[in-house]
């Protein structure tokens, strides 16, 4: 039972282990699959076909066209015996094969004949000859089918003489290579053709409804219309349907974000306007001062739930929006550096991803004395690095920073108004675009903060 229970598992082992190596070498595309599944299958029962069939037709061709050779020899051994007296010099029976039988004819005098060749595993002709041989002729014989590749040389020992009869290959075998290879290359051309116009437009329609999804993650406009098979279709139209209601809940999170604001605004407007009557006493000044606090914090509390939604995606210039952010950073006293290389414009939400940087250049100047802003952009994405030399972050605690109102002892996450939705609102926005935030270590020596979006 252990036996058995041993040769399971070795024999899972190692279908999971053919299962992986097949994984490995499988093309990775629908496209490129779905053609591996329409066409192999084929091509496998045409070889089938071809190598089951074909070849047993060609096989019995053979066979019937060596029997055909051999009874042309029986025929040359049976006037060599009857009218050997009347051709002395055997120049009549070499005329009656070269010229009717299409045979080179020889009668040699008596002798041994050569050595058995070996004989070739894979030869038909030379098993149908010498079968035929040995069921007509019944005499001994010693056959060559492998010396001259286009010729099949016979000779049998008749007693009084050795007959010398050599033929043309193709009188005695019908080879099927080049009709093989055909049929094969031709059925394959058809049927690669075939699956990849039927293909091609079945991928299509999955393809658009990949890139429209992908586009709506980025915060971009998406038009395109249900098209291909019917569960293409169906899956169209339920992504389709779910845009509509993120957009109709965005929406309504909108307009229920600017009446409360509107709202509240209204109200510490009064505040403000209450206090400024009442004078400029030390209370009234504090009272001033928590009215403002509380004005930027709502402020911040309402850019987060609202999440800059509503704004377009545009080309924007990164280097310009950059070098705007340094000429701000540096008026508020911080040694900035900007470097950026490849392609200067992006397409993201202008607004929103300034935001998203002026958060963390906001972070990286709390508690540095040094940033340098590094971004460059490719084919893929769009990345954006703000350095600091400052205390930096513990690694353990990197991600615990973006949950919102969240703040370390060190306070990293702290933006200006003290609510700790800084980094919270750039992962956000980040998040909006389709990419994501990432801290590391700096090359300054404190905290790295990396955007990436795609473009």
């Amino acid at each position: 039972m252990n036996v058995v229970a041993q040769a399971l598992v070795e024999a899972r082992r190692l279908w999971r282990t053919f299962a992986r190596g097949l994984a490995a070498v499988m093309p990775k595309g629908l496209y490129a699959r779905a053609l591996l599944i329409v066409i192999l299958p084929m091509v496998v029962l045409q070889s089938a076909i071809a190598l089951v069939f074909m070849e047993r037709h060609w096989q019995t061709v053979t066979f019937r066209l060596s029997n055909a050779v051999t009874q042309d020899i029986a025929a040359l051994i049976d006037i060599y015996r009857d009218f050997h007296g009347l051709d002395p010099d055997n120049s009549k029976l070499e005329g009656i094969a070269r010229y009717r039988l299409n045979l080179d004819a020889e009668v040699l005098p008596p002798g041994p004949l050569p050595p058995a060749l070996p004989k070739p595993f894979f030869s038909l002709v030379d098993r149908a000859m010498s079968s035929e041989i040995e069921r007509q002729i019944r005499l001994p014989f010693w056959i060559d089918t492998v010396g001259r590749s286009d010729f099949i040389e016979v000779r049998v020992d008749m007693g009084e003489a050795v007959l010398r009869v050599v033929a043309r290959r193709s009188q005695a075998y019908a080879s099927n290579t080049h009709i093989f290879i055909i049929w094969m290359v031709g059925t394959s051309v058809v049927l690669i053709s075939v699956a990849i116009l039927f293909l091609r437009n079945q991928i299509k329609p999955i393809l658009a409804l990949a890139d429209a999804a992908e586009e709506f993650g980025k915060g971009r406009e998406v038009e395109f219309r249900p098209r291909g098979a019917r569960e293409v279709r169906r899956a169209t139209y339920a992504f389709l349907e779910m845009k509509r209601r993120i957009e109709r809940a965005m929406e309504q999170r909108t307009t229920m974000l600017n009446g409360v604001s509107h709202d509240l605004r209204t109200i510490l407007t009064r505040f403000k306007l209450s206090l400024a009557l009442l004078g400029d006493e030390a209370d009234v000044q504090d009272l001033s001062g928590d009215v403002d606090e509380m004005q930027r914090m709502l402020e911040a509390y309402l850019a987060f739930a609202r999440g800059d939604i509503g704004e377009a995606a545009a080309p924007t210039d990164i280097p310009a929006m950059l070098e705007t952010l340094r000429q701000e950073s540096e008026r508020l006293g911080h040694d900035t550096q900007v470097v950026y290389a490849g392609e200067p414009i992006a397409t993201v939400r202008p607004d929103a991803f300034k935001r998203c940087l002026a958060n963390l250049l906001n972070n990286a100047a709390r508690h540095g004395d040094k940033i340098r802003l590094e971004g460059s952009c490719d084919e893929k994405f769009l990345q954006i690095h703000v350095d600091d030399d400052g205390p930096g972050i513990p690694v353990d605690a990197r991600e615990k920073v973006f949950r919102p109102f969240v703040r370390l002892d060190e306070a990293r996450n702290q933006d200006e108004g003290g609510t700790g939705l800084g980094l919270a609102i750039a992962r956000d926005i980040a998040r909006s675009h389709g990419g994501e935030i990432f801290l590391g270590a700096s090359p300054l020596g404190g905290l790295r903060a990396s955007v990436r979006v795609p473009v």
